[in-house]
This record gives C-alpha cells, sequence and structure tokens, in this order.
C-alpha cells in the first residue's frame, strides 16, 4: 500500500461513454491501481470524484491525502509542492495515438498537469472511445495547444507554421472579451497541423523556441490507457515495447 507516502493524481474528462455505465473506465482504473497509493490528487467533476470515491472503498486505510495540482473545486486540497514524489498520475486525453502518445490541453492546464504526470512514477490516462485514434489527429480536430507567454504569441505562431506548416489560432474567451488566460498567466495557441509528424521531434523543437513554455503533447508518458467503451465495457490499452 503505497510506497513511502507518494501521491497519486487523478484527473478524468466528462464523456458519455464514461457515465454510460457507473463509471466503468474509472472502477476498472482503481480496481487495478488503487492499491499503488496513500496520497490521492483530483480536480473537479462527478467522473473525478466517483473514481475518488470508488479509491477511498477499495483502499479506506490508511486515509488517502487530496493533492491537487492546480486550483481545484476541493476545500481539502494540498499542493504538489508538498507532496511532490509520485506513486500514479491519472488523466484524461483529449486524443490517444497508437503509441499512447496524447493530445492534451483542452481545458487550458496542461502545463500543470505535464508538470503532474513528468512527476510520477506510473501515467495511467482514462478516455472515452471517441479519444482512441490511430494518428494524432484522426479524431481531435482542435489542434495542438502550446501555452506562451503573452508577448511571443505572434512569433511563437510565425516560427511553428514556417517550420511544421498547419495553421494556428490563438485560443479566445467565451464568457469574457479577449484570449483565453491559463493559471500561469500565458495565452494558448491551437496549432492546427495538417500532416502526421515525428512527434518526439516536433516537440522538443517547439518547446526550444522563445517564449514557448509547454505543448499539449504528452509523448512517451502514458503507460497505460482504459478506455470507456460505447458498450459499457472497457478496453484496455498498455504502451507497446
Amino acid at each position: 500500500w503505497g510506497q513511502g507516502g507518494r501521491s497519486l493524481q487523478l484527473v478524468t474528462k466528462h464523456s458519455k461513454a464514461k457515465r454510460s455505465k457507473p463509471s466503468s473506465a474509472c472502477e476498472k482504473c482503481s480496481e487495478d491501481e488503487g492499491c499503488l497509493c496513500t496520497v490521492l490528487g483530483f480536480r473537479g467533476g462527478s467522473a473525478v470524484k466517483t473514481a475518488c470515491q470508488l479509491l477511498v472503498c477499495i483502499k479506506p486505510q490508511p486515509p488517502l491525502i487530496l493533492v491537487a495540482p492546480y486550483q481545484a473545486t476541493c476545500d481539502l486540497q494540498l499542493e504538489l509542492n508538498l507532496h511532490p514524489e509520485i506513486d500514479l498520475a491519472i488523466d484524461g486525453a483529449d486524443e490517444v495515438d497508437a503509441d499512447l502518445n496524447l493530445i492534451k490541453g483542452g481545458g487550458g492546464c496542461l502545463t500543470q498537469e505535464k508538470i503532474v504526470a513528468g512527476n510520477a512514477s506510473r501515467f495511467i490516462v482514462i478516455a472515452d472511445f471517441r479519444k482512441d485514434s490511430k494518428n494524432l489527429g484522426d479524431q481531435w480536430h482542435k489542434g495542438i495547444p502550446i501555452e506562451v507567454i503573452p508577448m511571443a504569441y505572434v512569433p511563437v505562431s510565425r516560427t511553428v507554421t514556417q517550420k511544421f506548416g498547419g495553421a494556428i489560432e490563438l485560443r479566445m474567451a467565451v464568457n469574457k472579451a479577449g484570449p483565453v488566460v491559463t493559471d500561469n498567466g500565458n495565452f494558448i495557441l491551437d496549432w492546427k497541423f495538417d500532416r502526421v509528424h515525428k512527434w518526439s521531434e516536433v516537440n522538443t523543437a517547439i518547446k526550444m523556441i522563445p517564449g514557448v513554455v509547454d505543448t499539449g503533447l504528452f509523448i512517451n508518458m502514458a503507460e497505460r490507457v482504459y478506455f470507456g467503451m460505447q458498450d459499457g465495457s472497457v478496453n484496455m490499452r498498455e504502451k507497446p515495447f
């Protein structure tokens, strides 16, 4: 039960498939992974809360400590800095390819989520069947998020499109005027790429552009994905070796 009090980050996204049966993907993940952690991190959402409750039922002792890497709807949250060693990170994804590379950041929290995943011994994803693709871009058409320093969004946009093609849009807010501002005070660019790339190389190259904070490409990070299927079953896929 746990490894020296390390933590687990549990984040899932709402989806029809995961709601159709009582969060079947969350249940399966909780059964398989719940015994590995003593510290539980999560953010708001009914699917997340369901999975948290399942984990507590599976392993009620010792008590779970709640950890959130960024602002969450939980009065009991603790900062990641208090629990930097993470046994297991669990998150959602906007798209998953055949090699378990991910696009994340549709909700705008890509940098914090990548910090949590990058500090975890293992990284697990919960998603519905519509996020499963052979290649990135097959299902997800909103582009790859790139978090940037506000003063650099124009030169970063020019550099990315000149090097890799496609088109870039500054993400605009829905309920207020102006662009989306992340919890870090930055802007988000959505890069709509027009072809399949060697994503590891592209991710590294984009992160080297002055003004880029991070990208929504999670490359070679996920170990396992639980897909909630349309019929309520769960398809678990592990990273090919």
